[in-house]
């Protein structure tokens, strides 16, 4: 079996306070295999962490982009990508710091994309208990649920009732593709902009896949809190909830027609509930936090919705 050629790649990692995760996931990594670029983005936290991770850089030997705010998810990778590319890059893994993957993986993920340039990969995607996290996922245009593809009730859905998409946790495509599909879009900061950058994916001609041979494991959380979350219905932090719940009705703004669009308005409420009680009820007699943070993502995506009705009523374009 002949060794992976790593020349070429480059991990992009956006970080927030979550050096501590780098040192432990990622630079074991790297040394094994020093002809991985990586370049990390560090949206700011504190001078502490800036520091840190400037050490940390240093002695890998990892590129660094170091904004002067917090740019967000989709903001982040955009820079690093950018930086990557002036740095010859060919192939890029968008990483999260709470994400571990073994180089047989990223070796296979990047065999498949070599093969395939068109298509956006995946690996399947463990929590450290062993239970799967991420296998595909799918988003219902009826009314904007999400599901794993496991659950779909035809192997093959129809492309009006269903849109596939894949986890920016763990990501591997051509730099082509990159460009093609032209990035993050900004906008929705953290959360769902990677079910968005699955569809713009499709739309521009390629493919999305999961490579079910190749393993990542994801402490879901640990960037938000370092050790994350190791098995499912462990509470969110309140930043999941808002802007989950927001970036559903962004997304519909961005790609839905307008009945569509008022559909999805009229299941917020319903739909925001579920993804409270992803993290369990028992979340909500500690503390009304997460609650609030919900109805500000309701009341943050309505107004997104409204304003974008009241734009196609002036263009004529209510009566699709």
């Amino acid at each position: 079996m002949t060794e992976t050629d790593f020349s070429g790649l480059a991990i992009i990692v956006v970080n927030y306070g979550s050096s501590a995760l780098l040192q432990a996931n990622l630079a074991p990594l790297t040394r094994r295999q020093p002809a991985i670029m990586v370049v990390v983005v560090d949206n700011f936290s504190t001078e502490t962490e800036r520091v840190a991770v400037t050490e940390l850089a240093e002695r890998e030997g990892w590129h660094t982009v170091m904004p002067t705010g917090n740019t967000g998810f989709g903001g982040g990778m955009n820079r690093g990508a950018l930086r990557a590319g002036q740095l010859g890059a060919t192939h890029l893994l968008l990483l999260n710091p709470d994400a571990e993957i073994a180089e047989s993986a990223i070796g296979a993920l990047l065999a498949a994309s070599n093969r395939r340039p068109d298509t956006l990969f995946a690996p399947q995607i463990l929590r450290p208990d062993g239970s799967v996290w991420f296998a595909g996922s799918d988003l219902y245009l009826t009314d904007g649920r999400i599901r794993s593809a496991r659950r779909r009730s035809a192997p093959d859905p129809s492309p009006t009732e269903v849109r596939p998409w894949l986890s920016g946790a763990c990501l591997l495509l051509s730099m082509g593709l990159w460009q093609l599909a032209e990035g993050f879009d900004e906008e929705y900061f953290l959360y769902w902009e990677d079910v968005d950058f699955s569809y713009r994916v499709l739309t521009a001609g390629g493919r999305i896949a999961v490579l079910a041979d190749a393993l990542a494991v994801h402490a879901e959380g640990g960037t938000q809190q370092v050790g994350g979350g190791s098995h499912a219905g462990e509470p969110k932090s309140n930043v999941y909830y808002y802007y989950n719940i927001r970036n559903r009705l962004l997304y519909a703004v961005r790609h839905l027609d307008t009945r569509s669009l008022q559909r999805w308005r009229r299941v917020t409420v319903a739909v925001a509930w579920e993804v409270l009680l992803q993290g369990g009820r028992r979340q909500l007699t500690r503390s009304p936090a997460p609650l609030l943070a919900a109805l500000r993502g309701v009341r943050d995506g309505r107004r997104m919705v409204r304003d974008e009705l009241r734009l196609r009523r002036r263009a004529g374009l209510t009566a699709e």
